[in-house]
């Protein structure tokens, strides 16, 4: 018989959100009548804008005729929906050609670790999103202290805590050849000033190393002082790879479509430009996304399809107010909620597990561990603002009723 892969088996027992699940489904089975409400995984709840929901039915109707049928499209996207990303969300700071849309931002997380390889080195925020260490790990990249040559490889850690405002200190950080840098941030809700990200930058090109910029929940930065993108930072062109995403910017999750930028003056250190590769990597295990949702994505960027953006942002970020309030009002440390729809709630002298337990048990409540996403966030709990307004007004009574 075949070998498994041996990388596979040092992935921790289950991924967060469906061991998250799996906990829920066991307590539904002991009371199968709870109304459970979710501040756990970050899904997202308002229906499609109809502007946007026209463009997506108006192409499918067109695939049942001669004239608007299409089969496959070009793996790096349409190229329409390039031009508009570089033109809407880059305002031109990009070109079309160094855009590739794809069917996910965690897609493209695994074929870039898949582009990189196993013997490549990675550092990640601690806490951070699952899928960055998941995929490296299944690639083959453990931690690992080389003592003879006195530095970590495979996978370093970032400590990002509220004592360093959630931004590592970079001066003790070895070089690893990828940076994983999510803002704002997913778990804790935080958001990089323009300082900062250019500390980043400066360390990147220092090291020789790739920066990996998540942007996903960018478009929750109401401050316009924060950077929404890597490529406001001088010199990210030369460091940075962005991740950008429709789901949560758009309502998006089921549909499908995001996009990575690859600036053609990104190289490797023997001058190779990456894009090049991740071209390569493109064509070679992706047939491209979806042409209905590309018009989708193509609906959501204009006038009307942003305005329809804003109106949801705004909804969610109602919600994460009233969750900060609430929980404030109550006496409890929270962090985030200001950028991003994702609050990050601290329970002293707590495991993160037993909290989610009590407040599934008390206050049926579902919410996501801290410890999930890394060791500092044991004591954390993160809650999303993802949700129905009055399933969010609902969770405050609860939370109010059953503090913990």
């Amino acid at each position: 018989m075949a070998k498994r892969n041996p990388h596979l088996a040092k992935l921790q027992s289950g991924y967060l959100f469906p061991e998250i699940n799996k906990r829920k489904q066991a307590f539904l089975a002991r009371q199968p009548n709870a109304a459970l409400i979710s501040l756990g995984i970050g899904d997202t709840t308002q229906p499609l804008a109809p502007h946007i929901a026209e463009w997506l039915q108006s192409f499918s109707n067109g695939l049942a005729t001669s004239k608007g049928y299409s089969g496959y499209g070009a793996e790096q996207g349409n190229y329409n929906l390039r031009q508009k990303l570089a033109e809407v969300v880059y305002n031109h700071k990009i070109g079309p050609t160094e855009v590739f849309v794809s069917d996910g931002a965690k897609c493209d997380i695994g074929r870039l670790q898949l582009m990189f390889g196993a013997g490549a080195t990675i550092a990640v925020q601690d806490p951070t999103y699952p899928v960055y260490v998941d995929t490296g790990v299944a690639m083959g990249q453990t931690q690992h202290y080389d003592h003879e040559k006195g530095h970590y490889s495979g996978i370093v850690y970032m400590d990002c805590k509220p004592e360093n405002d959630f931004f590592p200190d970079l001066e003790s950080q070895p070089r690893t050849e990828l940076i994983y840098f999510c803002s704002p941030n997913n778990p804790t809700g935080s958001a990089v000033t323009r300082s900062q990200l250019q500390k980043l930058v400066n360390f990147a090109k220092r090291n020789h190393s790739i920066l990996i910029f998540d942007a996903a929940y960018s478009v929750y930065i109401n401050d316009p002082s924060l950077p929404k993108s890597i490529y406001e930072i001088e010199g990210a062109h030369e460091v940075a790879i962005e991740l950008g995403s429709f789901s949560k910017m758009a309502g998006f999750t089921g549909v499908r479509l995001a996009w990575s930028v690859v600036p053609e003056k990104l190289c490797y250190d023997d001058g190779t430009p990456v894009n090049k590769d991740w071209n390569r990597i493109n064509t070679t295990f992706f047939n491209g996304a979806s042409n209905i949702a590309q018009n989708g994505g193509l609906a959501v960027l204009e006038k009307q399809g942003m305005e329809a953006v804003n109106t949801m942002v705004r909804y969610y970020m109602k919600n994460a107010t009233l969750l900060r309030d609430a929980l404030q009002g109550m006496g409890y440390q929270v962090f985030g909620g200001i950028h991003a729809p994702y609050l990050w709630v601290k329970f002293p002298g707590r495991q993160s597990w037993d909290v989610f337990e009590d407040l599934l048990e008390k206050a049926h409540i579902v919410t996501t561990p801290g410890s999930g996403f890394g060791k500092a966030g044991e004591g954390f709990l993160r809650l999303s603002a993802f949700g129905h307004r009055e399933h969010v007004e609902e969770a405050i009574v609860r939370l109010k009723r059953h503090c913990l």
